[in-house]
């Protein structure tokens, strides 16, 4: 996996922070909304003092009614502010973390397999979900809530040392010892509540894993030690989750002691001033409320630091998602003229043949350090079929990574149709390939919507056309539904074998130049592999086609077999040259062949 060099001089995390752009208007707006609010609100207290010194105090009601009018129309223009702001503040949270998940989900889909291997998808499903979700709700929801509450604890200080110096350093005395405070606690709770998530997600993995291997489970009477496991994560849960309550109401009770510190010195400083001028009830109660909502701005401004600091972890991680470089990219001139993944410019792609040469390979792996193959040399006209065989793990799927272009051969060319491969897209190539997987996949969904990824185009008549033709028509026809059957999640409505004849033909359907099938037979039974055997036949006459074989019998007709040993390629022929040589492939093919007979004979017997 290629990253791009951090060198940000500037802004850190540009990739993220580009997705805050669009909306830079809806942030000026809720700026202008936030200052208000916060005016507002600082005003508020004023009334009351205004109100004591007018009305109280002189024990009169003149004017009390216009002071009503303009008191109610300053909370209405707070109500109406307040919605606006909170209005556009959950639209862009929900619009940013959109926009990542989208730019990330594009970005994934452009990646190559080495990407894939290195990364889990755990991991990269948090990265998209949870981290993007928390970047949009914490910048969105603090710049908000950050604006009033700077707002209101700059003009209230202000407001507090207009009306009486002494006073105001009664209250601002309070404020460092409860920032030191909060940064203290924050850190802590932080920790704590890291803890709590990473066991929170042990405890769903674990009763993930419980439910998929059930039948694992009970089959190995393993139940116990499954309930201990679990047991012994949600004890640890339990502890930190109380230590958590407990630390967070230690900070509570620091809260409310330093804010009835703050009042008690408000109270006693402004009683003996009250005491000698009565007039200075309306300023004390100023005083008092602004000493009040004060101690939960300074909590709040500490608890905002401390997220903007956190949420740059999750920024970091986002941005590796989105600065990582494919190791298989198209070149500029390549998309000039072909385009790219999700604008490709069809006009531009010549016929692909089938006709593929291997000149002077040699390929290692990103994440390897010994070459798989070295000078390779290989000539494939169209429609050969090429077997690929060998024991399990001995390095078959390399060839054909390379035929794909999943990878790109470290030295070397791999040419099709007489060019370079790098010298066309990649979705030129793969819209020209047909792969059935040794464990097939299908996709939540119906059967038709399954089959139209071969071809968006096909027709009715075309599924049933290619589905009949390799006798899984039964499929369709056992289903509720007809085409539009539900295959459920990752296909688990059907058997292993139904979902690789499905997966058969949605590749026929695709009409494919080249033939990729990877131990295609491998995982099904023996009458859904003599299925799919005849339909291979069939579909390969006049294709370039790649068989990666787990039975050997089933590619005795091949144009050529390749023997692969160690991420080696040491035999290459006819299957009657290799029978002939009496090496690696003889070896192989006699050894699995009595294996064959003599399971033969065992199921005779019984």
């Amino acid at each position: 996996m290629k990253q791009q060099k951090k060198t940000r001089k500037g802004l850190p995390y540009p990739k993220v922070l580009a997705f805050f752009k669009p909306y830079l208007w809806v942030f000026a707006v809720i700026l202008v909304l936030g200052i208000f609010s916060g005016v507002v609100d600082i005003c508020l207290p004023l009334f009351q003092q205004y109100a004591i010194d007018n009305f109280i105090i002189p024990d009169t009601v003149s004017g009390l009614g216009m002071f009503c009018l303009c008191y109610a129309l300053f909370l209405l223009s707070r109500i109406v502010a307040d919605f606006i702001s909170s209005y556009q503040t959950g639209r862009i949270e929900v619009l940013i973390a959109r926009d990542m998940r989208s730019a990330c989900f594009k970005h994934l889909q452009t990646l190559s397999f080495s990407f894939f291997n290195q990364n889990s998808v755990g991991y990269l499903h948090s990265r998209i979900m949870s981290d993007t979700s928390r970047i949009g709700g914490v910048v969105a929801w603090d710049f908000m809530s950050g604006v009033w509450n700077l707002s209101y604890l700059i003009g209230a200080a202000i407001v507090m040392f207009v009306l009486d110096w002494k006073l105001a350093l009664c209250v601002m005395v309070i404020v460092p010892v409860i920032a030191l405070g909060a940064a203290l606690f924050e850190r802590k709770l932080r920790g704590l509540n890291q803890e709590v998530r990473e066991l929170n997600s042990q405890i769903s993995g674990k009763f993930n894993e419980s439910i998929t291997g059930s039948r694992t489970v009970r089959v190995l009477g393993a139940e116990e030690k499954m309930r201990t496991g679990f047991v012994s994560l949600t004890g640890k849960m339990r502890k930190t989750a109380v230590l958590t309550a407990r630390v967070r109401a230690s900070f509570i009770c620091l809260i409310a002691f330093s804010t009835s510190m703050a009042l008690a010195l408000v109270l006693w400083r402004g009683g003996i001033i009250a005491r000698e001028n009565v007039e200075f009830l309306g300023k004390l109660s100023v005083f008092m409320t602004y000493a009040m909502n004060m101690m939960e701005q300074v909590q709040w401004v500490v608890n905002a630091m401390a997220d903007m600091i956190f949420v740059r972890v999750n920024m970091e991680r986002v941005s590796k998602i989105l600065e990582t470089e494919s190791d298989v990219p198209d070149s500029p001139e390549v998309v000039e003229r072909y385009g790219d993944t999700f604008h490709p410019k069809k006009e531009n792609w010549e016929p692909l043949h089938g006709d593929i040469t291997f000149k002077d390979v040699s390929f290692m792996y990103p994440d390897g350090n010994e070459w798989v193959l070295e000078n390779f040399d290989l000539h494939v006209p169209r429609g050969t079929n090429v077997a690929i065989v060998g024991e399990t793990g001995a390095g078959k799927s390399t060839l054909v990574n390379l035929v794909c272009r999943f990878y790109d051969p470290t030295k070397g060319q791999v040419l099709i149709d007489g060019r370079d491969a790098r010298e066309r897209s990649q979705l030129w190539l793969h819209s020209s390939l047909g792969y059935v997987l040794q464990t097939p996949h299908l996709f939540s969904g119906s059967i038709a919507e399954n089959l139209r990824y071969g071809n968006p185009s096909a027709t009715e008549q075309e599924m049933e056309a290619a589905l009949r033709e390799i006798d899984a028509w039964r499929i369709v026809e056992r289903m509720g539904k007809g085409l539009e059957s539900d295959v459920g999640e990752g296909g688990d409505l059907l058997s292993t074998g139904e979902k690789q004849l499905l997966s058969f033909a949605r590749v026929m359907l695709a009409n494919p130049s080249i033939l990729v099938l990877d131990e295609a037979t491998s995982s099904v039974d023996s009458h859904t592999e003599q299925l799919i055997q005849r339909a291979t036949e069939r579909v390969s006459q006049g294709r370039t086609c790649f068989v990666i074989a787990h039975r050997l019998s089933t590619i005795r007709q091949a144009d050529i077999i390749l023997a692969v040993k160690d991420g080696k390629i040491i035999e290459r022929g006819s299957h009657a040259e290799l029978m002939a040589a009496k090496g690696y492939y003889y070896r192989l093919y006699t050894r699995q062949y009595e294996d064959e007979q003599t399971q033969i004979v065992l199921d005779k017997k019984e």
